[in-house]
């Protein structure tokens, strides 16, 4: 059995994918499976993965359904029961991984714990110059000055979370404290998903929904949040921000108001 399944929540950013992609073709740890997860692209964008696909060293599945709006959490289940792994690792289609992205996730998993990174947050002007080739020779972490330097001048945001540290005592330290989970980048055992009934569907709309809900419903089962910052880095391409309308965050409050893990409207119905 592979050591792990990368789930890519997508949508129509084929070339944001691309850049993904390319991140994967560059990890320290192999051993994995990519899903895409994708919410609804347009024919043109399917035919482009499809072409592309078999290019790749690692093996990839494309799971699609029909766009009828923002319904990540519905790809998502779609794309855990379509897994081999019994082990997760989240991202979006506009994070490419660090090097060792994969491997920091799977060196530090454990049972009973959730694991969360962090991303930078990458500049516009440092998004244009990046192409495939690029991400392929780790120019982002080659050259990491840049990004110092763009974060410095007010651009690029969260620069300092794209610092490598492999001395475990100083990551003890910079992770001694919980952190919310991270949508983007989390990982866990699959059962773990199971055991709550995977994403709630009826967060259609971004935020809370693949990361405050789940994280909310896991700790319900006794499950913890393990900072993994400075060890599962990611690079966040730039794009405006999408809105977050209040229906979610009234719903999140509805599910607090009755703490129950399993939720009717996930996985199974």
């Amino acid at each position: 059995m592979i050591k792990t399944s990368i789930i890519i929540s997508f949508y129509n950013k084929i070339e944001y994918l691309k850049l993904v992609l390319a991140g994967f073709e560059i990890q320290s740890e192999n051993d994995f499976e990519i899903i895409i997860a994708d919410d609804g692209s347009n024919q043109q964008v399917l035919s482009e993965i499809q072409k592309k696909i078999s290019s790749y060293s690692f093996r990839i599945k494309h799971i699609w359904q029909e766009d009828k709006g923002f319904r990540k959490n519905k790809i998502l289940n779609k794309a855990i029961l379509a897994s081999e792994s019994e082990y997760l690792i989240f991202i979006d289609g506009d994070c490419v991984p660090h090097s060792h992205f994969i491997e920091g996730h799977l060196s530090n998993a454990e049972t009973n714990k959730i694991l969360t990174g962090r991303r930078v947050n990458l500049s516009e002007k440092l998004t244009n110059q990046l192409d495939e080739q690029k991400i392929k020779q780790k120019i982002l972490e080659k050259k990491f000055y840049k990004l110092i330097f763009d974060g410095i001048i007010g651009e690029s945001v969260d620069v300092e979370k794209g610092v490598y540290i492999k001395n475990k005592n100083l990551l003890q330290f910079l992770n001694r404290k919980e952190r919310g989970l991270l949508g983007c980048n989390f990982s866990l055992f699959k059962q773990d998903l199971l055991d709550i009934n995977g994403f709630d569907e009826r967060y259609e709309a971004p935020s809370i929904g693949e990361d405050s809900d789940i994280q909310f419903r896991l700790e319900l089962v006794g499950k913890k949040i393990k900072s993994v910052n400075h060890i599962a880095i990611q690079y966040h391409l730039y794009h405006k921000l999408q809105e977050r309308p209040q229906k979610n965050l009234d719903l999140f409050e509805e599910v607090k108001r009755k703490p129950i893990h399993f939720t009717p409207f996930g996985l199974n119905k």
